[in-house]
This record gives structure tokens, sequence and C-alpha cells, in this order.
């Protein structure tokens, strides 16, 4: 088929067909186009296997998508060079507001599956929800946290006698599966038996890790995609070589065959996550906060600076002492990162990593901070990368958007600004003495060398 010279990417202009919807994305955002919806593509059974993606808050990426019938450029961009392919997995695009089709796709005997990626703070429970009162009431009622639209879903679903679907969760918390599989069954609970009998009977719930870094596309981007399809898109996405989703639970209803397409299955997705959240993750926020006080916008910046790579390698040798994994193993992974965050072409910015920081942390750097045997043997990477984080807040480096911004006094005495911090990230923490002593040090320090 020969393309009208700069016509928008749709399925006419591209010729790829689209598969009949058996999965359902909430979270419609880079990361999923870029992994999730990549595995899909490159599933041998892809032709069975469409998706109906939803937006997690905001719509312009829905008012994006649908013209172009869900199809987006991926440009996979590595050291030296792109690889550009069209995406077609994704087949209906909808806005997070529309709850009425999210029904009808869970009211759909041929959904399988259930894929999310809503951030960490998608999964918090709010026992004071209006979500709850709301399908106490009826549960077909328009509801807007993540969890309050999955039990929204899985009542229809248990109510119109369908089989069970699999949620599969994607963000970076450890057991993600059953972490967001407690939270529905606290929110039933609240909400009524009904609810409670439609999460035990209408899911099952599959853990996962997830690896793929996919920095913001820009309007260089855009050309770039343009360039090589000839065809306009208005939502590229950018992403890394590098690529790994291991997945461990049952599929009742079935799934893609997505372990051709590179995916891993285990009896436990554990240490995946835990060096990936520890040893990328972490090492990401460490970057974000200190190279942004340095002066840094990107990762590859960051990562050059001598600075800011000692501290990097003291925290991953910290945090792989907690690892339960074979040394060369984990060995090689901090190998291959160091390629990874300096590939100059991915321009992976660092305000983007250091958003929200305070839903973070809690899961990238505490875990290895509370693993010190005693108080005076505290991970001093972990510290280091705590008071960074209390300098951003407190206005060094890259913009600030958090949720404790607001309970930030910028100008005020550290021995303040301190405690508090820490007491909002951990309640504990904020109450360790010793930790407290050293976070304040080094938060001194830092500011003292780093003047506004």
């Amino acid at each position: 088929m020969i393309k009208p010279r700069q016509a928008r990417l749709s399925r006419a202009t591209a010729a790829v067909p689209a598969a009949p919807v058996r999965m359902l994305h909430l979270g419609l955002g880079n990361f999923f186009r870029a992994h999730q919806a990549w595995y899909t593509q490159h599933a041998p059974d892809a032709a069975d296997w469409g998706i109906a993606a939803f937006t997690g808050r905001r719509r312009h990426l829905a008012d994006a998508l649908r013209p172009q019938d869900g199809l987006y450029t991926l440009v996979n961009r590595g050291p030296r060079g792109d690889e550009i392919e069209v995406i077609g997995s994704v087949v209906a695009v909808h806005e997070a507001g529309d709850h009425g089709a999210w029904l009808r796709h869970f009211r759909s005997p041929r959904l399988a599956v259930v894929t999310m990626t809503v951030t960490e703070a998608g999964y918090q429970y709010d026992p004071g929800s209006p979500d709850i009162a709301a399908l106490r009431q009826d549960p077909a009622a328009p509801v807007s946290s993540a969890p309050g639209r999955l039990l929204g879903g899985l009542m229809a679903r248990d109510r119109a006698g369908l089989d069970p679907v699999a949620i599969v969760p994607c963000d970076n918390l450890p057991a993600n599966g059953d972490r967001i599989s407690q939270v529905l069954r606290d929110m039933a609970g609240q909400v009524g038996p009904e609810a409670a009998r439609a999460v035990d009977r209408a899911a099952a719930f599959v853990n996962t890790a997830v690896d793929r870094i996919t920095p913001r596309a820009g309007d260089a981007d855009a050309r770039t995609a343009l360039a090589a399809t000839g065809l306009r898109d208005a939502a590229p996405v950018v992403t890394e070589p590098f690529s790994q989703w291991v997945l461990a639970g049952k599929f009742p209803a079935g799934r893609p065959r997505w372990e051709d397409a590179g995916a891993a299955f285990t009896d436990d997705v554990a240490p995946f996550a835990r060096r990936k959240l520890w040893l990328l993750n972490g090492g990401h926020s460490l970057l974000a906060y200190l190279g942004g006080i340095r002066g840094h916008h990107t990762v590859d910046q960051a990562v050059q600076d001598p600075v800011c790579r000692a501290w990097l390698e003291q925290w991953w040798a910290e945090a792989a002492e907690q690892l339960a994994a074979p040394h060369d193993e984990v060995a090689h992974y901090r190998a291959a990162l160091v390629d990874r965050f300096a590939n100059p072409r991915l321009r992976h910015r660092l305000d983007q990593i250091a958003a929200d920081g305070s839903q973070k942390l809690t899961v990238r750097i505490l875990p290895v901070l509370r693993a010190g045997p005693v108080a005076a043997r505290r991970p001093r990477a972990a510290v280091q990368v705590l008071a960074a984080w209390v300098c951003h807040l407190r206005g060094r480096g890259a913009p600030v958007d958090d949720p404790y911004a607001q309970a930030t006094d910028a100008g005020g005495p550290v021995a303040a600004a301190v405690p508090r911090l820490l007491r909002l990230l951990d309640p504990g923490l904020g109450q360790d003495p010793d930790v407290v002593a050293q976070v304040a040090r080094q938060v001194e320090a830092i500011e003292q060398q780093n003047p506004r």
C-alpha cells in the first residue's frame, strides 16, 4: 500500500489489522506501551489478543491515540542507533471516566487478562474512599480509584456469571499481585458480601517483576517516527533495547504466549523484583536527587559524574548484600545497568524520575536501610539517598513534584525538617534518633557542598 506523505498513523494507513479484545489495561502510558503491549505484539498468537486500554487519570493519551486506532510508533533507542516499529496490540482506547466501557469489557466472555500500571500510589487503600459508598449503593456506579475500578469490574463480571480473569499488576512494588489482591479484599469487606464473593470468584492474581527504561518522548522523537514510517504519530514511545518481564501465577482463561516473546514464568518473582527495585530503581532515585543537586538533567550525565558514580556504586554494594542471588548474577546485572544508564541517546530526565519520591523510596530504599544490623551500621548509601531526597524537597536540584512538598519548609532548619519528613515517609524511621541524626548530618553536608 502506498502511504500518503505525512498521513496520520492509523490501521488504514499502516495496514495493521485489529485483534479481538481479550485483554484490558488500566493506566495507559509510555511504560505499558513499551512493555506489556510490546510483549503482546511479539507473541506468536498476537492476532488473537487485542488490548483495550484506559487512561489512569488524564485523558490526553486517549485523545492522541483514539484517532490512530490505538497504534503508535515504538522507538527502540540503542547507543548506536534506533530500531523503529509500529505497535498494533492496543485496539481500543478509552479515557479514565468512561466507566460504562470499562464494565462492558469486564462483562465480555472473551476477556481473559487485566493488566495495570498505576504507579505505587495506585495501590493505596483508603477506608474512607467515596468509591466504597458508591459501590455499596450501586455496583455499576462510576468510581475513580484504581482499586474501586477493579472491584466494580469484578462485581460486574461475577454478576454476569463469567469465568475468572487474571489480574496482572505491572508496577514497581514487591508482591504486586498479592498487594492488589489484599487491597481489593479489604475494600470488598467494606462494600459487602457480594463484593467479597466477586473477588474470590472472578479473579486470579499474578505477581510480576518488570524492567525497561522508558523516558518521556518529545517533538524530536515524533520527527524520528515520521521520518521512518512516513506517518504522523501524535504519541510515539521511546525505550531502550533491554526488557524483562517475570511472572508468577495462574491465568484461568488463558493468556498470550508471552514466553515466546522473552517473558519468563517462575514460581517466585521476589528475587527478580528486589534486584530490579533496589539496583535499577533505587539507583535511579539516587541519581535523580544527587544528580539534580549537582546540576545534571539526565541519567547519562549523572552517571558520568565521579561523585554520583561513587555514591551509586556504594549503594549497589550495600543493596547487593541483602539480595538472595548469586554474586556473579548480581555483578552482571550491575555492569549491564552502567551501560543502560550511560546510554546518551535515551536522555532519561532526572525530573521525571524524581517526581513522587515519597511514594517510591518506601520500596526502593527503605528495605535496605531497615536491613542494617544495628543503628551504628545503617547502610550509609541508603542514608545518603534519603538525605538527597530531603535536599530535593528543600528546593535543590530538579523541580519538586511530590505530595510531601507542602510539608517542607525549604528555608527552615535541617534539624526540624528531617524528622518531620522521615515520619511522613515511615513513622518508625522518623522516631529513630540514630537514623534522624545520620540523615540530618548528610543533608547539612550536601547543602554546604552545593549552595543555592
